[in-house]
């Protein structure tokens, strides 16, 4: 197998930018936050379409702000960054002895996430395994967002990798663009909001959690 990269995003993705703003006790602001960034009360999920599933910290500002009118753009996103990093990942499998065996297949393995770089360094070192990433970049890290193939490209520039010997793996129809965008293959998994058929078109081949890919490489190989 030649070197690839595996892209792993923090369990959980998002909730955190919304319930660190929330307005306790303001049932109608409530709803009308709500409604801005696509998550339904009833259900306590993100719609697929909410630029909290894949969009950046400033994006889902954007759409805040109109509600908002004493916070400003730049102030609420540090403000939702730094609590970010304070809070602890809900991983779909266990990363540590996944991680450590892919590297010992001799992968190389980025982290490429549309959330600022510090509360992602944060998340992955709260759970010790920041070391065992060899590159990490946030939207904010001066390459661009997904669905933009910047942070990808990126890494496979940090490794000295040709684009085609990178695999993103990711669980949105954003990641999975950015990779095809990137050149690289993909591997969708099913861990958030976007099911088979949103991502079938974006996929090289599409898994339950980012636990199987060590079968999917023995497979390959």
């Amino acid at each position: 197998m030649e070197p690839c990269s595996i892209s792993i995003r923090p369990g959980a993705h998002g909730h955190w930018r919304f319930w660190l703003i929330w307005p306790g006790g303001n049932t109608a602001l409530t709803a009308t936050l709500a409604h801005a960034i696509g998550y339904d009360t009833d259900t306590g999920r993100f719609h697929q379409g909410s630029p909290v599933v894949a969009g950046t910290p400033p994006e889902i500002a954007e759409c805040l702000l109109p509600h908002l009118p004493h916070r400003f753009l730049d102030e609420l996103v540090a403000h939702m960054n730094k609590l970010a990093g304070q809070l602890r990942m809900a991983p779909a499998v266990p990363l540590a002895p996944l991680l450590q065996a892919l590297r010992g297949r001799g992968l190389r393995i980025g982290l490429a996430t549309n959330d600022g770089e510090a509360p992602a360094r944060a998340h992955l070192a709260s759970v010790g395994i920041g070391h065992l990433f060899d590159f990490i970049a946030g939207s904010d890290s001066g390459h661009g967002g997904k669905p933009q193939p910047g942070m990808l490209l990126a890494f496979a520039a940090s490794q000295q990798l040709a684009p085609g010997q990178v695999v993103m793996v990711g669980d949105s129809a954003h990641d999975l663009t950015a990779g095809r965008a990137a050149g690289m293959a993909t591997v969708g998994v099913l861990t958030g909001p976007a099911g088979t058929e949103d991502l079938a078109d974006l996929a090289d081949v599409i898994l339950p959690d980012i636990g199987h890919l060590p079968d999917w490489l023995d497979r390959l190989s």
